[in-house]
């Protein structure tokens, strides 16, 4: 379900074909290829990907990233004693990232993988 502008948490909750997993998505959406406003402190970033929209009205342009690599790649400005984080657009606009659509999934793999996978460490935990 989608949020309103601003508001804390992730912006879209999804989930596999059979209900048994889910991923959180925050959506950034900009007019132009422009910094991306990440606030007053980077470890405030959330969510299982970021999807970096840029371009919105004209040619829009998707990057797909984890909360990790935006976090490495943020860029600390201060300005009047205030400190902000930004992740500038040659720290998103690359070819790693663009239209990265697989990084996420189609919610239809891995899904039997994903059951043995979790059996088998459940089995290794007792």
């Amino acid at each position: 379900m989608p949020t309103a502008r601003n508001a804390r948490g992730v912006d879209i909750i999804a989930y596999n074909q059979d209900g048994s997993r889910f991923i959180g998505v925050q959506v950034k959406a900009l007019s132009k290829r422009n910094p991306v406003p990440l606030g007053t402190s980077i470890d405030k970033v959330m969510g299982d990907f970021w999807v970096i929209v840029n371009n919105v009205p004209s040619e829009p342009k998707a990057f797909i990233l984890l909360p990790e690599e935006i976090r490495e790649r943020a860029h600390r400005g201060e300005k009047d004693e205030r400190v902000s984080y930004w992740l500038q657009p040659n720290s998103y606009d690359t070819d790693a990232f663009r239209e990265a659509w697989h990084r996420i999934g189609r919610g239809n793999e891995g899904t039997n993988k994903a059951r043995k996978r979790d059996a088998a460490k459940s089995r290794r935990a007792r």
